[in-house]
């Protein structure tokens, strides 16, 4: 399997971060971290080996990138309307930095799809739906959409508003809700077992889908059973399970 990791500078910002990449060709997924990861995290936890079939045929190319939680979301001593504020140096090295060099690594014209376990499933999303022009397809994985519900505290401003998914697209219409219809799509995946309901994402998953349901955006709803806990093995299982289907 070819392996290669690089560090990315933000050219608008000071932001910089690592991506470790997988695969030789095939369709580029963009994959966020859990809270404060990596970018060798989901090879770390068996993710990547979960799929190695998949790389190996030329399906699919994984670029793994760091996370920027530390300074941002998980920022607890922080005020939430500050931590989103801080987000958007994320999204610059993001947009900036990794998408250039994915275009060079796999061609300009290869859509991107994002993919993330918990945390990294709400990057994906929250990705996916404010850049639709560059990633028109999320895999998301036991995600909790909504950044008041986590660890949080003080007033909520635009900050926060523009990256809470489940406030948003309440309110998505007009031209943008339906070029998004026609071009974004999103994977919800989330089991129904241990720390699924402790970490809000089960019911934060269901309540995504449906608001995505009632704006009319295309969107898969996967419950796994009650056995189904918030951990890694769940994730490589249904990684394996549906990711073919996309690449």
């Amino acid at each position: 399997m070819r392996h290669y990791s690089v560090k990315l500078d933000s050219p608008t910002s000071s932001a910089s971060g690592t991506v470790a990449v997988y695969g030789h060709f095939g369709r580029p997924v963009l994959v966020f971290p859990t809270e404060l990861g990596q970018a060798w995290e989901f090879a770390d936890n068996g993710m990547v080996a979960a799929v190695e079939g998949l790389i190996d045929a030329g399906r699919v190319k994984l670029y793994c990138v760091d996370s920027f939680d530390a300074a941002t979301w998980s920022a607890d001593y922080l005020p939430l309307e500050e931590r989103a504020r801080r987000h958007a140096s994320y999204e610059s090295w993001i947009v900036d930095a990794v998408v250039p060099h994915v275009r060079a690594d796999s061609g300009e014209e290869a859509e991107i799809a994002t993919a993330g376990c918990s945390m990294g499933a709400f990057h994906a999303l929250n990705f996916a739906l404010k850049r639709a022009d560059l990633f028109p397809l999320a895999l998301c994985f036991s995600g909790n959409y909504e950044p008041a519900a986590w660890r949080s505290w003080g007033e909520r401003g635009d900050a926060v508003y523009f990256n809470s998914p489940v406030d948003y697209v309440a309110n998505l219409h007009g031209e943008h809700l339906e070029w998004l219809r026609s071009r974004v799509s999103a994977l919800l995946v989330c089991g129904q077992g241990q720390w699924e309901d402790t970490t809000g994402a089960l019911g934060s998953t269901r309540r995504m889908a449906q608001l995505l349901g009632a704006r009319g955006l295309r969107h898969e709803l996967d419950l796994w059973g009650p056995d189904v806990p918030h951990d890694w093995p769940s994730w490589r299982a249904q990684l394996a399970h549906h990711l073919p289907r996309f690449c």
